[in-house]
């Protein structure tokens, strides 16, 4: 009997907390996660400035180890950082006196790859994302969104199981940052890897997840698992419809959450429960 393997790319947090600094200078970042992420899932991690968004990225990247409880990926502990986990970050890592095509083959380099092979690789993914008629330009020759392009293409090489971002366009003007977001869906969807996606915008994260984590603020807790099932393909018009402006609104609440009123939850019907004035209505 033939045994079914499990997808790659399954996340499994429990009770984890992470405490930065050393001696008095110390202090938990994260308290007591507790979630499962499924191969294949598109997942935001929405909070406000400070709760630990990134740091539970770079505990996913293997950079930062957990003080307590586990944090597995495809059953195994995060032990160190992988090819396997790439992180993508808001500012771009690329080498400026390589070329787009080397930059984007470089971790492959440095594995041993043969130079034929990993250009072959390169100019594939290149094309993935819309740069194959830039192979040979240098960085500083890229506006941004093609620059962070690039960045995504030289993660994207090494066939990761997990692509985390933290922020990646949040350096880029509102325009370019609405094709990337809608050029990401359209490489999620050929490639199915796990996405685990930072933000501190609302309209993004609700946009581009099917699962959307709200923390709390510092030390961050889960304070809320919302499964977004708006339809894909996925263009901006989406944006404007009543179901999405009642989501960011209950998105709103949650990140003004005073930690001694109860959290605001959602109706069956997306509906919040109560209070159907304006917020700051006199």
């Amino acid at each position: 009997m033939s045994v079914m393997q499990t997808p790659d790319g399954r996340i499994d947090i429990r009770q984890l907390s992470i405490v930065l600094g050393q001696g008095r200078e110390a202090f938990e970042a994260v308290q007591g996660l507790d979630c499962q992420i499924e191969p294949g899932q598109f997942v935001c991690i929405l909070g406000p400035s400070g709760c630990g968004k990134s740091t539970l990225l770079g505990a996913l990247a293997g950079h930062l180890s957990a003080k307590t409880g586990s944090l597995k990926v495809d059953g195994n502990e995060v032990a160190g950082p992988s090819p396997q986990r790439g992180m993508v970050f808001q500012h771009h890592t690329l080498f400026p006196w390589r070329t787009v095509r080397d930059n984007v083959a470089f971790g492959l380099k440095m594995r041993g790859v043969g130079k034929a092979e990993r250009h072959r690789a390169a100019d594939e993914i290149l094309k993935l994302v819309g740069l194959e008629d830039f192979s040979e330009r240098w960085p500083d020759q890229l506006s941004g969104g093609m620059q962070q392009r690039v960045e995504i293409a030289r993660v994207l090489v090494n066939r990761p199981r997990l692509l985390l971002m933290d922020e990646p366009f949040g350096a880029l003007d509102a325009l370019t940052r609405l094709n990337m977001q809608e050029l990401l869906l359209d490489i999620w969807t050929r490639i199915r890897t796990t996405v685990v996606f930072v933000t501190h915008d609302i309209d993004e994260a609700l946009f581009l997840a099917d699962r959307l984590l709200v923390m709390s603020a510092r030390p961050g807790r889960i304070i809320e698992d919302l499964r977004l099932d708006f339809p894909r393909p996925r263009t901006h018009e989406l944006v404007t419809s009543p179901a999405f402006a009642r989501l960011k609104r209950h998105c709103l609440d949650l990140l003004r959450h005073d930690n001694e009123r109860p959290l605001p939850r959602l109706n069956p019907l997306g509906l919040p429960p109560e209070n159907p004035l304006p917020r700051f209505a006199l």
